[in-house]
């Protein structure tokens, strides 16, 4: 089998699931400072937490492109 056939490689998912895995990371960050107000803490701002979220979005992209590949395997019949 080529690589074609087997399905996307891992680089490849996380290249295209970076974009939405380091959104979500900086809406949960937002959140979560919102939130914090509750315990007197400053809220962050949507831009800090899209800073933030840029370098956190890396480990979050490379979880989600192993279970995505996880599942994309299971369904081919070639996963555990």
């Amino acid at each position: 089998m080529t690589d074609i056939e087997k399905g996307w490689p891992m680089r490849t998912l996380w290249i295209v699931l970076y974009p939405f895995t380091a959104a979500a990371v900086a809406i949960n960050l937002f959140m979560l400072g919102l939130m914090g107000q509750a315990l007197g803490l400053t809220a962050l701002s949507p831009v800090s937490a899209i800073w933030i979220s840029i370098p956190l979005g890396i480990p979050a992209a490379w979880l989600a492109a192993r279970w995505v590949r996880r599942l994309m395997d299971e369904a081919d019949g070639t996963g555990k």
